[in-house]
């Protein structure tokens, strides 16, 4: 995403992806932050910033507090943020599929291309690619799926060793974070076995295509997969 200068659309599609149980990676270490600052670092602004343009989106009745301070969408900013998360879904199909960009590529393009079309554009869009299901990075188009499908997922970082699972989702607002996951073939669709879990020494590993890679634990928390089976 570009560092400054974010739209509401896109505190709204962050604060979208905070609100449901599976939502986007949580940072290593973050345990349970202000909303401000989860916003701030999934964003790459200050928390000062952020902060602020929380205010102003509350101010325009797009999101209320609870009783913790947390940012809750109301029904009109929910039925806004999902416009936005599947437009920049929609697009990022566009970019993949008739312009030859990667996913990594696509994500950062549709974050810049958001305002460009609108939604009658973006229904003739969809419709002309035959209704895509999911974007690249595996996460359905209706936002409704979505939320459906969340119960069934879970981050690498939460399985035991010995674990078969199928890759669904990555996590989107880390962009060096993307990039590496297509770099290393960690892709949607993807079979792979837990070998070790170890979050104390900050290192997961995984068998892959007959090899096996060492992840992180901030990646291994941004791989949404279905658990298959043990071995």
């Amino acid at each position: 995403m570009a560092q400054q200068g974010h739209s509401v659309d896109e505190y709204l599609e962050t604060i979208y992806f905070l609100a449901f149980p599976i939502g986007e990676y949580t940072p290593h270490g973050a345990g349970a932050p202000p909303l401000a600052s989860r916003v701030a670092e999934m964003l790459h602004v200050s928390r000062a910033s952020a902060g602020e343009m929380l205010k102003r989106i509350e101010a325009e009745g797009l999101i209320e507090r609870g009783a913790r301070k947390e940012a809750l969408l109301t029904e009109r900013g929910r039925e806004r943020a999902e416009r936005v998360v599947r437009k920049h879904r929609i697009i990022e199909r566009l970019l993949t599929d008739f312009m030859g960009y990667t996913g990594y590529e696509a994500h950062e393009r549709a974050d810049e291309l958001g305002d460009t079309f609108d939604d009658e554009m973006i229904g003739r869009i969809d419709e002309r690619l035959g209704h895509p299901e999911r974007c690249p990075h595996g996460w359905p188009v209706d936002p409704q799926v979505e939320q459906a499908e969340n119960a069934e997922l879970a981050p690498l970082a939460s399985l035991a060793p010995g674990t078969h699972a199928t890759i669904v989702r990555l996590a989107e607002h880390d962009g060096e974070l993307l990039h590496w996951f297509y770099d290393q073939g960690l892709v949607p669709g993807q079979e792979i076995v837990v070998r070790t879990a170890e979050p104390a020494a900050d290192q997961y590993t995984v068998k892959l295509d007959g090899g096996e890679r060492a992840i992180s634990e901030k990646a291994a928390a941004g791989l949404f997969v279905r658990a298959t089976g043990r071995a």
